[in-house]
């Protein structure tokens, strides 16, 4: 018999049963859909924060202080960076610009006005090497920065909360009950990470001695003059900070310094533990579905046993019946793949309209999709096929 006939008699069989069709090819669908879903999902998310790092600049150390936290036990205190350790930074060899930061929550009001915001106490180096500009207004400059000047740069949302329509530049600010005058108003940048619109921009000095009381830094930015000295200026930093706070050799730092590439790294570290687990999920939702085929295909052996013998009884070979259910099975699960992946992609583009960000379908979980559904169709589909090719054309056609 011509496989083309095979092939026609395998298609007839399960257009004649559409329901015990469609059914059969649920758990294929659901599996295949979130194997999709899940990668796309996957991979738009990565991108997405992958951008906004990258947002935050490619040249950029943080120095925190505190032991490296990816370790088993954190050492350290929260007190162990100060000014004059950003101070002895800028003299080192690649630094462009260095920028002290200390800051906390806060209330800030304008008359009846008041929103809650994230105090930035920093220099206007922070603002250069963040890129972050002024809409309206100044910034504050060096010397207001080292003399615990009470000026504030307002973030548009923090600007647009307190003000709404009026001009907020040359006004008074009440930060934890303290008067600040509005140098001016910072260009929106929408939602990114470390956005500065719900953020207040002041002098560090003042953050420290005037706003917080404490004397020394929650972070420390480190702009290089290029990434190509990153490595090497992550070290020489290491080395100034172990000097300055008398750390012996031997004994764990009490800081840490991140670039961030380390970021991208953890990130996608994370993600990739999250899409093995979901992975995992899916995996078994398509072996639910392959049990469901051979199932239902043993089933449907069961009931076409007469025809079986018929087709032996008018030349039909084994291989031919062995083919013709294997053909069915691989069918089966194919259009089920085919629709999973079409509703995968559809629900995960939804998901990441409303989480706003891009949803990315991947080449390879496109070709994955279909490999998967033809090797459960394969799989699932050689026992009831050989079942049917093993039946003896006699008793076959004898079955009631």
């Amino acid at each position: 018999m011509r496989f083309t006939e095979t092939v026609r008699i395998a298609l007839h069989a399960l257009g004649a049963n559409r329901v015990r069709t469609a059914l059969t090819m649920l758990g294929v669908i659901i599996g295949v859909g979130a194997v999709v879903a899940m990668l796309g999902l996957g991979e738009g998310a990565r991108d997405a924060i992958e951008r906004n790092i990258g947002s935050l600049g490619s040249d950029l150390l943080i120095v925190r202080p505190g032991a490296d936290t990816r370790g088993p036990v954190r050492s350290g205190t929260v007190d162990t960076l100060t000014r004059e350790d950003a101070e002895a930074l800028t003299s080192l060899p690649g630094v462009l610009r260095v920028a002290p930061l200390a800051g906390g929550a806060a209330q800030a009001k304008f008359l009846a006005a008041n929103v809650s915001a994230s105090i930035v106490g920093t220099t206007p180096a922070f603002l250069r090497l963040r890129n972050i500009t002024v809409a309206e207004g100044q910034p504050f400059n060096d010397t207001e920065a080292q003399s615990r000047r009470r000026v504030a740069l307002l973030g548009a949302n923090v600007a647009d909360e307190l003000f709404g329509g009026l001009d907020p530049v040359d006004e008074r600010i009440q930060i934890r009950g303290i008067t600040f005058h509005v140098l001016g108003v910072l260009t929106a940048k929408g939602e990114s990470l470390g956005s500065p619109d719900d953020q207040i921009f002041i002098p560090v000095t003042t953050a420290q001695s005037v706003l917080f009381g404490q004397n020394y830094l929650d972070s420390i930015y480190v702009q290089a003059t290029n990434r190509d000295v990153l490595k090497g200026l992550e070290k020489d930093m290491e080395r100034t900070l172990r000097v300055r706070h008398r750390i012996r050799p031997g004994d764990e730092d009490d800081f840490h310094i991140r670039s961030l590439q380390d970021m991208v790294q953890a990130v996608n570290q994370v993600t990739s533990t999250l899409t093995a687990l979901l992975g995992g999920v899916a995996a078994v939702s398509l072996i639910v579905g392959g049990i469901g085929i051979m199932n239902i295909m043993l089933v449907s052996v069961r009931e076409r046993t007469r025809e079986i013998g018929v087709r032996m009884a008018v030349g039909a070979r084994r291989r031919d019946i062995l083919l013709q259910f294997l053909i069915e099975a691989m069918v089966v699960s194919l259009i089920g793949g085919v629709i999973g992946l079409a509703l995968g992609a559809g629900s995960a583009a939804l998901l990441a309209h409303l989480g706003g960000f891009d949803f990315v379908v991947p080449l390879y979980a496109v070709v994955l999709a279909f490999v998967t559904s033809l090797t459960i169709g394969v799989v699932f589909g050689v026992w009831p096929a050989r079942n049917a090719a093993r039946l003896d054309p006699v008793d076959a056609l004898r079955f009631e």
